[in-house]
């Protein structure tokens, strides 16, 4: 939803009425993930996709006729399926959609909430009601929300934040009820450790890629005057000691070195090493590697500890150019993300 929200929000603005259709459950082999998303306007135009092109045309369908059902239907489609099979569904899974008329006209509050969230990069859960005739939904924040009022509720919230807590988007069955627990989590974030021509292409392509990016270089020549095409979303003219303690250092946090000076590498790497951050990588020679690696040995590191570096970064594909350089670390970032979110 969060790359579709330009488009959704000039929807919105206009008030023009639109559905949303949501896979909640896979069989199987599937083309799209559970939690993917399709918007369909008032004239039938498409945001999102929750196959490979697969049942589009079908829910296309659906949607002329969901004033019949405005509580919301779920719909199931597989390779037995005729409307699926006629147009592709060869990929020998299933899946299950839950479209209904999107929320957002009739709970302004609650829409303004989930926009939030998804504007300021915080992690919810929304909540919807699939039962059959059920209608309502919930923004689960993971350090906002209160306390269910009824044992049902508190049941509820605390799946959320087990699905949460799992990041995955998963169906939820609570007294007698099914909700479909929607997880938006926040963006990765892509710390840059020093200000140089490769670290300007590193911020356009992992923008590109969806990850919030921070450069942190003390050096206010580097800093200020290192053109970048796409702007970081922060430049903090600072030591890493004095800025990455405010940061969440956790598994959707990614840190690259590039400042090629020890003084401000170490830096960072004191902290980093201690952290669950989930990737560390390092811009830097074999022999300057091996130097780095007897500071930290100095310092009281492990080798252990060490090893957590990637070092030289990025995947080996013999790059010469800045650019080259940017998409061999874009590239393991990308891996290391995939595996583990």
């Amino acid at each position: 939803m969060r790359d579709q929200l330009p488009e959704l929000q000039r929807w919105l603005a206009e008030e023009k009425p639109c559905c949303a259709a949501t896979v909640i459950e896979t069989w199987g082999s599937a083309p799209r993930p559970v939690g993917s998303t399709m918007f369909i306007g008032a004239g039938l135009e498409m945001l999102g996709s929750v196959s490979g092109g697969c049942i589009e045309g079908a829910l296309l369908r659906e949607a002329k006729k969901l004033s019949e059902y405005p509580t919301g239907k779920t719909l199931r489609f597989g390779v037995a399926d005729n409307d699926a099979w006629a147009v592709g569904l060869t990929c020998g899974g299933a899946i299950e959609i839950f479209m209904e008329r999107f929320f957002a006209l009739d709970e302004p509050v609650l829409w303004r909430q989930l926009q939030e969230c998804l504007l300021q990069n915080r992690s919810c859960v929304l909540l919807t009601d699939i039962s059959d005739g059920g209608r309502g939904h919930i923004v689960v924040e993971p350090d906002r929300t209160p306390p269910g009022t009824t044992a049902r509720q508190a049941e509820l919230f605390e799946l959320a934040l087990r699905a949460y807590r799992e990041r995955r988007s998963q169906v939820l069955e609570v007294g007698g009820q099914r909700w479909f627990a929607q997880v938006f989590a926040r963006k990765p974030q892509l710390l840059i450790i020093g200000a140089a021509h490769a670290a300007a292409e590193l911020v356009q392509l992992a923008a590109y890629l969806g990850f919030e990016t921070i450069v942190i270089d003390p050096r206010e020549t580097f800093a200020r005057q290192t053109h970048f095409p796409t702007p970081p979303d922060r430049l903090l003219v600072e030591y890493p000691a004095e800025v990455l303690p405010g940061f969440a250092l956790d598994e959707y946090a990614f840190a690259v070195l590039m400042a090629h000076d020890p003084k401000i590498d170490d830096q960072a790497l004191h902290l980093l090493l201690r952290s669950d951050i989930a990737y560390i990588g390092a811009l830097s020679s074999k022999r300057s590697n091996e130097q780095r690696r007897e500071r930290l040995l100095h310092a009281g590191f492990t080798e252990t500890d060490i090893g957590r570096i990637h070092a030289p970064v990025g995947l080996p594909i013999r790059s010469k150019t800045a650019r080259e350089i940017a998409l061999s670390i874009a590239a393991q970032l990308v891996a290391v993300k995939n595996q583990f979110l």
